[in-house]
C-alpha cells in the first residue's frame, strides 16, 4: 500500500512540473504572438493590394508581349516553397503543412513527381525534416531564414525562385503556408507564386485602365520582383503568427489536460491513503480484541 502511495505522489510531482512548463510556454507564446500579429497584421494590406495590382497590370497587357515572370508554359518542372516552423510542441501545425504538401503534388503535380520533377525549398526546419524522411526532393537552403528573420533573408529566397522560373529550371512555383487568422485558427493554404497569376477579364467589372510613367516595361520590370519579394515576405509572417497561435492553444490545452489529471490523480490518493488508513485502523482493533480476549 505504501508502495502505491509513493507511486500516486510521483505522478502528482511530474505532472505539476510539466504543467509549470506548458504554463510558461503559453507566456512566451502569447508574447511572441502579439508581436507577429502586429507585424502580419500590417503587412497584409500592404501586401493585397500590390498583389492585386501586379495581377491587374498582367492581365491588362495585350499583344505578344510576353513577360518573363507571367510566362504560362506546359508544367514539367516544379517547385514548392514549403514555410513551416523550427520546433515543435504546436499541435498539429508542422503535420498539416506537411499534409498539404504531399496532397498538392498528389493532386496536381503526380506526373511531375512520377518523373522525379517536383523540388522542395523549405523555410523552417520540421519541413525539411519531415518531407526529407517521407522522401521528398529537398533543399535545406533557406530552412534556417527564422533563425534571423527579416526581409532580406526572405527576399534572397524569393529572388532565386525567381531567377530559377525565369531560367526555364522550374514552370511554376507555388508557396504551402499557413494564413493567421487567430490564435485557434489557421488556413492552410497552397498559393500560386510563379508565374503570375492573371485576373480574368470576364470576371472582372471592368478592364483595368492605367497611365504608365515611366513606360509601361520598364515600371513592370522594376515592380514586379519587388511585389513578389513581398508577397514571400507576407506568407512568412503568416507562418511565423500561425506557429506561435498554435503552440500558445496546445500548450492552454495541455495545461487544462494536466489540470484534470491532476484531480483523477488526487482522488485516487485520497482513496489509497484513506485504504490504508482503515487498514490500519482494522489491523489495531483487531489486536485490541486479540489481547482482550
Amino acid at each position: 500500500m505504501a508502495g502505491q502511495l509513493k507511486e500516486v505522489r510521483n505522478r502528482i510531482k511530474s505532472v505539476q512540473s510539466t504543467q509549470q512548463i506548458t504554463k510558461a510556454m503559453k507566456m512566451v507564446s502569447a508574447a511572441k504572438l502579439r508581436r507577429a500579429q502586429d507585424s502580419i497584421t500590417q503587412m497584409r494590406p500592404y501586401a493585397k493590394k500590390l498583389q492585386e495590382m501586379l495581377s491587374n497590370i498582367v492581365s491588362s497587357i495585350e499583344g505578344g508581349t510576353v513577360l518573363a515572370l507571367a510566362e504560362e508554359r506546359t508544367i514539367e518542372k516544379v517547385l514548392l516553397i514549403v514555410v513551416t516552423s523550427d520546433r515543435g510542441l504546436c499541435g498539429g501545425y508542422n503535420a498539416n503543412l506537411i499534409k498539404l504538401a504531399k496532397s498538392t503534388i498528389a493532386e496536381k503535380y503526380e506526373a511531375q513527381w512520377k518523373k522525379g520533377n517536383v523540388a522542395i525549398w523549405n523555410i523552417g526546419k520540421k519541413g525539411f525534416e519531415g518531407l526529407t524522411k517521407s522522401g521528398y526532393k529537398t533543399d535545406a537552403t533557406f530552412k534556417d531564414i527564422y533563425l534571423n528573420l527579416n526581409f532580406e533573408a526572405v527576399q534572397t529566397a524569393a529572388q532565386a525562385a525567381m531567377k530559377a522560373f525565369e531560367q526555364k529550371e522550374f514552370d511554376a512555383v507555388e508557396i504551402i503556408y499557413s494564413e493567421f487568422k487567430n490564435a485557434a485558427t489557421q488556413v492552410f493554404t497552397a498559393e500560386q507564386f510563379l508565374p503570375i497569376p492573371k485576373i480574368a477579364q470576364a470576371t472582372s467589372k471592368k478592364k483595368a485602365d492605367f497611365i504608365f510613367e515611366p513606360a509601361k516595361e520598364h515600371l513592370i520590370a522594376e515592380l514586379m520582383p519587388k511585389i513578389l519579394n513581398t508577397q514571400l515576405f507576407k506568407a512568412v509572417l503568416d507562418g511565423n503568427a500561425s506557429e506561435h497561435g498554435a503552440r500558445m492553444t496546445a500548450m492552454d490545452k495541455a495545461s487544462e489536460n494536466a489540470n484534470e489529471l491532476l484531480k483523477s490523480l488526487k482522488i485516487s490518493y485520497n482513496r489509497a491513503r484513506q485504504a490504508a488508513i482503515t487498514t490500519e485502523l482494522t489491523e489495531i482493533v483487531s489486536g485490541a480484541a486479540a489481547l482482550q480476549g
